[in-house]
């Protein structure tokens, strides 16, 4: 029972940044994992990263890791995506999701809720 929606979303220019914003409802957000994938038109959906139930720990793609920064404030029930040294191969849709994994990162059939995604388009 999480509804998640995405916001934060734009168009930026190489090597600029960006921060993606998760508002998830209700008080069940704390209890899974959440994270951020990606989808280019005609390609499979992308794991970006992912941090653990109280935000200790983090996951993150080969392609954006030392650029991008997950982070979640369950307090305020937001998860949040900060990115850095944009490159037009990051635009994609941008969507937050929640999963029941522990310990290990996980693959997009096995997150349970999603948001509507967010557009991020990055020019060269």
């Amino acid at each position: 029972q999480v509804q998640l929606v995405e916001s934060g979303g734009g168009l930026v220019q190489a090597g600029g940044s960006l921060r993606l914003s998760c508002a998830a409802s209700g008080r069940t957000f704390s209890s899974y994992s959440m994270g951020w994938f990606r989808q280019a038109p005609g390609k499979e959906r992308e794991f970006v990263a992912g941090v653990s139930l109280r935000g200790a720990i983090t996951y993150y793609g080969d392609p954006v890791k030392g650029r991008f920064t997950i982070s979640r404030d369950n307090a305020k029930n937001t998860g949040y995506l900060q990115m850095n040294s944009l490159t037009p191969e990051d635009t994609a849709v941008y969507y937050c999701a929640a999963a029941r994994v522990f310990g290990r990162p996980w693959t997009s059939k096995e997150c349970d809720y999603w948001g509507q995604g967010t557009q991020v388009t990055v020019s060269s």
